[in-house]
């Protein structure tokens, strides 16, 4: 029971993380594609779907893991609450903004939207900050020596050969 609750929250959050960079990049599609000019290919939307679905699926993965293994979720207000080194966490650290990243970036090809191409890499240069500015310092302090020794095996952004 307390993990279908865990999970709901986690659904909560996912889906309110979901619609909000949603309506961001509607936003932006909506107000800048025409002045920007840029015209994508017609293959493109089937590039994009392949990227919403890889993207989402990792995304989703990690969801899962944080809630069955770390009894948490993705929220900052609502984390795991066991240390996480499983699932796509063992490959690198932070999967789940890779997952967001390509679906935001899978949208934008998909809508054929430079504006929200363009706005996907200042998107992942703020989950970099955050992740180095506030996740990293905040688990070295929740989970110690077994981050430590996490961060010295598994690579933030790119997983080792």
């Amino acid at each position: 029971m307390k993990t279908l609750f865990i999970a709901l929250r986690a659904l909560m959050f996912g889906a309110g993380f979901i619609f909000l960079w949603g309506w961001v990049a509607l936003t932006l599609h909506h107000r800048y594609d025409s002045t920007l000019g840029l015209a994508f290919p017609g293959w493109t939307p089937a590039l994009g779907i392949v990227l919403v679905a890889v993207g989402g699926t990792l995304a989703f993965a990690c969801i899962a893991t944080f809630v069955i293994r770390g009894e948490g979720t993705p929220a900052p207000m609502d984390p795991p609450r066991k240390f996480v080194a499983a699932g796509p966490y063992r490959f690198v650290r932070n999967p789940m903004y890779i997952g967001g990243f390509l679906v935001l970036a899978g949208f934008g090809l998909y809508e054929r939207s430079p504006a929200i191409l363009l706005f996907a890499l200042p998107w992942l240069l703020l989950a970099h900050l955050f992740v180095i500015l506030y996740e990293e310092p905040h688990l070295h302090k929740t989970f110690g020596a077994p981050y430590d020794a996490y961060c010295r095996s598994v690579r933030r952004w790119l997983p080792h050969r």
